[in-house]
């Protein structure tokens, strides 16, 4: 029994490396700057998805219940859109708050320098610029809020993986109880595994936010692009909603 219920735990962790979950929280994670403000998204994530596993795993084991086919298959549809919405999100955001470059001249301060122009670079955002003071205390209130974005996508990956998470639980587990424990075990080793990788995503997201403004931008549209392309993958390849 022990073994059965730890093994739930261990596999909720890996659970948290699938594909599909990473690209989720990495797009969830790109607007942020500070590691905790990055771990509390996955960890949002791990809750939305075991409250979910649970709900289902409570109707489903009580009533001797089972999500069929055709009903998984849309809620892997949806989660792909899902995917690709957020990806495709980001590399809109990117487009629209392009680094424009301008050349600007101004006289000579020094007192030595003969008369004459000083010809620079210079470079902006249009986030730069628009932002309010209302949406800076916005965005500064959103480091402390609870991230239900994060959670509300960890709900939706929670339904579409409950089809076969169920359907282990009910053969393996000698009774509801135990099943449910077992998904609540599972549930919580998918919350502690999305905020250990969530202290890796956000070690670079982070510090190049800081300080290196180009490599940041990079990571988000390297993000962006491979969250559509996991989205638009998972879409193609369902056979059992069409």
């Amino acid at each position: 029994m022990l073994t059965f219920l730890g093994i739930a735990f261990f596999i909720g962790m890996s659970h948290a490396l699938e594909a599909d979950h990473v690209a989720a929280v990495s797009a969830l994670a790109t607007r942020q700057s500070r590691v905790s403000s990055i771990v509390r998204t996955g960890a949002a994530w791990g809750i939305g998805h075991t409250l979910t596993l649970l709900v289902f795993a409570g109707i489903s084991l009580s009533l001797h219940l089972a999500i069929n086919e055709q009903l998984a298959g849309w809620l892997e549809f949806f989660v792909g859109l899902m995917l690709m919405g957020l990806g495709g999100h980001i590399l809109f955001r990117l487009a629209k708050d392009r680094v424009h470059f301008h050349l600007h001249k101004h006289p000579h301060k020094h007192p030595h320098k003969r008369a004459g122009e000083q010809t620079h670079f210079h470079a902006h955002s249009h986030t730069t610029q628009t932002n309010t003071p209302h949406e800076a205390t916005a965005h500064h209130h959103d480091h402390k809020s609870f991230p239900k974005r994060s959670m509300f996508v960890g709900m939706m990956h929670g339904m579409a993986g409950s089809a076969a998470l169920l359907a282990l639980t009910a053969s393996s587990a000698p009774s509801p109880a135990v099943g449910l424990l077992y998904v609540l075990l599972f549930g919580m080793g998918s919350i502690l595994g999305m905020a250990t990788l969530s202290v890796v995503i956000a070690v670079p997201i982070a510090l190049s936010a800081r300080f290196l403004t180009w490599t940041n931008r990079s990571l988000q549209a390297v993000t962006g692009l491979a969250t559509f392309l996991i989205g638009l993958y998972t879409v193609v390849n369902l056979q059992t909603v069409f």
